[in-house]
């Protein structure tokens, strides 16, 4: 490749941008079925470069091996926007994916040590695929290159850039959360993880907390210089919530580098969100569903299947809801919408298992004739369907033990519009900074839980609308588009690392 058709953006990110599908013996791309969350703004950033690469992985096997596409083009866009795929093999996904990263990492990014599994580990893989992804993005870019790096999975290869490319522009954006020294300290590779993201020109975090603990992190493994502390920025609580921040260091200086942080936290496609609301198929599906409900209160809660997710708590509370208020017997629904756990993973299959059972027990214990307590959904409800719901919905129930952000609830406030409904939103995620007006709660007190529910179901109209009509400016102002160009600002005055 001639330094002439080198890339000016690099993108390394697990998922591919379209979906692939086969024709006439050939793999091309189609634009996915659902376009939310970042994928649409990551690729507009693609398509409107002079030349860009965006790098992902793909399994291989022996039915695909000499078939298999490395470099995929994009009707429309030509040659100056290409995917680069690295082919893994499936003990290497296994490895790399399932294992290292979701087994290892995941529980202490989320603060749960005792899940922690080392011994399965291989550490070893996890280092090779991020050298595999580092010489894709290396090959690909020109000298100066902004080369935009994609979470956890994707920790060591900023390291293995820097080496081969030391004017490139290096940003990382971490999607979960990142924990206090003295949990993620616990892993056993700590060294190496540092060592790469002080190799970043801007390590971005949702919020100012996550960028306060990387520091901690970064200063007991390291001689950093802290260069410059701020204020937190107008949107985000300052103080009083569990994650909340009043100040955070912006600016850390490690080996003769300036490394800028970033609390940039992801947000939705308010527009998006609003025109699945408005089409005639999910308007008729809301209709239905209220029809359905009478004149039932509907909460839904939406997630996937992870024992981070609080799923079983949310249930438990529901259950207590039933039992301490017996005038609320047929007058409520619950609708919980979850993505199925990955297959082959234990953990997840225990939790899916275990919150199977704690529906089937509170369906079986309250069921009426004509109404049932609990409506749980684990297949894909699509786009309108789940949109329809939050339309529906006169709560949307948000309540992990730990999450990096949740968008869920940004979604829910953008699909309700002028309605009103109530968001209850815990205090372990991200969003809850950014959401104020929702009500608090702390997933791991039952009194909290029970109270917060309370608050909700007993909320006037008025005060559900005021409470929206602050929550819609936010969401409306701090929108997917604003988290990537308020992430990629420091990377605009990184001169001073050349």
């Amino acid at each position: 490749m001639s330094e002439n058709t080198k890339s000016s953006l690099v993108i390394l990110y697990h998922r591919e941008p379209y979906d692939e599908v086969v024709e006439n013996g050939k793999t091309v791309y189609r634009e996915k079925k659902s376009p939310n969350g970042i994928l649409p703004t990551l690729k507009s950033f693609f398509a409107n470069a002079q030349q860009s690469t965006w790098v992902a992985w793909k399994q291989v096997d022996d039915s695909n091996r000499d078939s298999f596409q490395s470099r995929m083009t994009i009707d429309g866009l030509g040659d100056r926007c290409v995917v680069m795929r690295v082919p893994l093999e499936e003990q290497q996904v296994q490895d790399f994916y399932y294992i290292t990263s979701k087994e290892a990492c995941w529980p202490l990014l989320h603060s749960f040590p005792w899940q922690f599994e080392e011994s399965s580990s291989n550490w070893d893989n996890f280092r090779e695929v991020n050298k595999v992804f580092a010489q894709a993005a290396i090959d690909a870019a020109a000298d100066d290159a902004l080369i935009w790096i994609h979470d956890y999975n994707l920790w060591l290869a900023p390291y293995f850039i820097r080496q081969q490319r030391p004017n490139a522009k290096i940003v990382f954006f971490h999607h979960t959360p990142f924990p206090s020294s003295d949990v993620f300290n616990i892993l056993p590779w700590r060294e190496e993880i540092v060592e790469s993201l002080l190799s970043c020109d801007v390590c971005g975090f949702h919020i100012p907390r996550y960028s306060e603990d990387f520091v901690g992190v970064a200063r007991s493994m390291r001689e950093v210089e802290v260069v410059k502390r701020e204020p937190v920025t107008e949107n985000f609580v300052p103080r009083g919530l569990a994650l909340s921040e009043p100040d955070m260091v912006t600016q850390l200086r490690y080996k003769g580098r300036i490394v800028h942080l970033s609390a940039s936290p992801v947000g939705t496609n308010p527009g998006f969100v609003r025109s699945v609301v408005a089409d005639e198929e999910t308007k008729a599906k809301v209709k239905k569903i209220r029809a359905d409900l009478g004149d039932r209160k509907l909460i839904v809660a939406a997630s996937r299947v992870d024992y981070v997710k609080g799923i079983i708590e949310l249930l438990d509370c529901y259950e207590r809801l039933l039992i301490r208020r017996p005038e609320m017997l047929g007058k409520v629904s619950l609708v919980v919408a979850v993505a199925p756990a990955a297959s082959g993973m234990r953990i997840y299959s225990e939790t899916q298992e275990a919150i199977e059972k704690t529906v089937g027990r509170i369906n079986g214990r309250f069921n009426q004739l004509d109404w049932r307590p609990i409506d749980f959904y684990t297949s894909n409800l699509g786009i309108k369907g789940i949109n329809a719901f939050y339309k529906a919905a006169d709560i949307a129930w948000i309540t992990p033990l730990r999450d990096g952000l949740n968008l869920v609830g940004k979604e829910y406030v953008a699909a309700r519009g002028d309605d009103g409904g109530v968001l209850i939103l815990s205090e372990f995620v991200g969003s809850s900074v950014e959401l104020p007006d929702a009500v608090p709660v702390n997933p791991y007190s039952t009194e909290s839980m029970d109270k917060a529910l309370d608050i909700a179901l007993a909320m006037p109209i008025e005060e559900q609308k005021e409470r929206m009509a602050r929550m819609t400016k936010s969401v409306d102002t701090y929108d997917v588009d604003w988290w990537a160009e308020h992430l990629m600002e420091p990377a605009k005055t990184t001169g001073d690392n050349a």
